[in-house]
């Protein structure tokens, strides 16, 4: 009989790309479990894979065995992986622009940063490559899984989640990720006096941020008199705010795409609870 050779292995950026578009199959490096397949539920997210430059696939390529891991269900051991830092979590970094800027500016803070966009991982290790970050793991797949699966109970220091779809369709609000039933999760894995962090430009979801975390006798609003607008002049301050927002806390950089939300006239709002 003749040999069979073995089949090349596939580069992480190759893996990566090729990775199944229905989850919640991890997108790298491992194949789903059978019982991932057969998990049915509503995402909060699109897989999206994008279109990967020149460079992001390179710094996937020598740098996602020093920062990235797959959301596998696999249980993380945080203080081995962070050599003993509080862990953030941040759910959704998009291109990565503002995880590596509060990383660089934070090197005491651990950063879980989970994310289903290929071409903002390769971005991401772009950034901490350029600023010397070592303090940032980039996870790939569904954050539901990480929080199930994989996460200790008391394990995190903070929760970031920034500019999440907001799902602007009456009919797709189920799909948006701030939920009671998310914050079920959420709640056992944060640490006494962790603090969650969400922002959006979109106000209807805010409302809707505002209500459920509100909700949730463990979380306590650090601003429940707040109209958030205290980093405005008052000249741009919006009438009518609800009470309970915070103003942006000068640790959250201001992103491009931030920016151009408020030139359009969008107002940015941040909620900051405090786990009790």
């Amino acid at each position: 009989m003749t040999a069979t050779a073995p089949s090349p292995e596939l580069s992480p950026s190759a893996r990566l790309s090729a990775a199944p578009a229905a989850y919640p199959a991890p997108m790298y490096p491992h194949k789903a479990t059978e019982a991932q397949h057969r998990e049915r539920r509503i995402r909060s997210f699109q897989p999206r894979r994008g279109r990967m430059t020149n460079a992001q696939a390179d710094a996937l390529d020598r740098l996602w065995e020093r920062h990235g891991l797959a959301i596998d269900g696999t249980p993380l051991d945080l203080p081995t992986l962070f050599g003993g830092l509080p862990v953030t979590l941040e759910i959704g970094f998009g291109m990565g622009e503002t995880t590596a800027a509060m990383a660089a500016a934070d090197p005491s803070t651990g950063i879980l940063a989970a994310d289903v966009h290929t071409p903002g991982h390769g971005n991401l290790l772009q950034f901490l490559e350029r600023d010397g970050s070592s303090n940032v793991r980039l996870a790939a797949g569904d954050a539901v899984i990480l929080l199930r699966d994989m996460l200790p109970d008391a394990s995190l220091a903070g929760l970031r989640i920034y500019f999440a779809d907001p799902w602007p369709k009456p009919k797709h609000h189920k799909r948006r990720l701030v939920q009671p039933h998310f914050l079920e999760l959420v709640l056992p894995k944060l640490a006494p006096g962790a603090l969650v962090h969400c922002a959006t430009d979109w106000e209807h979801y805010a409302e809707q941020m505002l209500d459920v975390l509100s909700a949730v006798p463990e979380l306590e609003n650090l601003h429940p008199e707040g109209d958030g607008s205290d980093w405005l002049e008052p000249a741009e301050r919006p009438a009518g705010s609800v009470p309970g927002y915070a103003p942006r806390p000068d640790w959250r950089p201001l992103t491009k795409f931030e920016r151009a939300g408020l030139a359009k006239g969008h107002v940015v709002h941040d909620l900051l609870f405090r786990r009790r």
